[in-house]
């Protein structure tokens, strides 16, 4: 490495240690780049940000504890202002990336294109930019300029990162048993989340929910 260059520093949040491996070397290829540390949950990426200071975390939307990437992002945002986050993640831009967005997010790419996309990702990031791929780029176009007439969006727009969370799972057809697991709640917390949002989108009862959840997701996701 060339003496006058101070590698960029990054950091990795992701609650599966092969993509955080797979990652790390492609990233430590690059002369200006550096890893300096890697987490699977948010507690422990905090940590890691207080003692080494990175320039870029890199974050998933699913994460080991009951903190998801969306939160950390936030979190990350109104204590380390200086740190960029770009989400990598394998649920849908179309779902996420908006969400993620609001929160402080500062890109979002899919890990079906990091191989190819990772590093103009992390380095379009650190520049200042936002990086996204054309098609969610447009769709959050259409979806400003079509607000008033998406009358479904924007209900669902009012929900909580915890309670989006659960809709999308509902919707990927994860009963209230496996959303408890996957996220590390209780029963009796997802259901009071559910409760939430039936309220919030006035929904009559739970198989309305689950009706409207299903398409919603199979609306975004194309």
């Amino acid at each position: 490495m060339s003496g006058n260059i101070i590698p960029k520093k990054i950091l990795i949040v992701d609650d599966h240690p092969i993509i955080r491996q797979g990652i790390t070397r492609i990233i430590e290829r690059i002369e200006d780049l550096n890893i300096i540390g890697e987490a699977s949950g948010a507690n422990e990426a905090i940590d890691l940000i207080n003692h080494n200071s990175p320039d870029l975390a890199i974050v998933d939307i699913t994460l080991a504890g009951n903190v998801n990437g969306i939160e950390l992002i936030h979190a990350i945002k109104e204590r380390f202002p200086g740190v960029y986050t770009l989400v990598l993640s394998i649920h849908n831009e179309s779902i996420y990336a908006e969400r993620a967005l609001r929160a402080g997010a500062r890109g979002y790419i899919m890990k079906e294109d990091a191989a190819k996309n990772i590093v103009n990702a992390v380095r379009t990031v650190l520049s200042g930019e936002l990086y996204l791929s054309d098609n969610i780029s447009k769709k959050i176009i259409e979806k400003l300029i079509h607000r008033k007439e998406d009358n479904s969006d924007y209900n669902v727009e009012d929900l909580t990162n915890r309670e989006f969370e659960i809709y999308q799972l509902i919707g990927n057809g994860f009963s209230t048993k496996d959303i408890a697991q996957k996220l590390n709640l209780s029963i009796y917390t997802v259901e009071s989340h559910k409760k939430n949002i039936k309220e919030k989108l006035h929904f009559k009862d739970t198989s309305e929910l689950s009706r409207n959840a299903i398409q919603w997701v199979i609306l975004h996701s194309k």
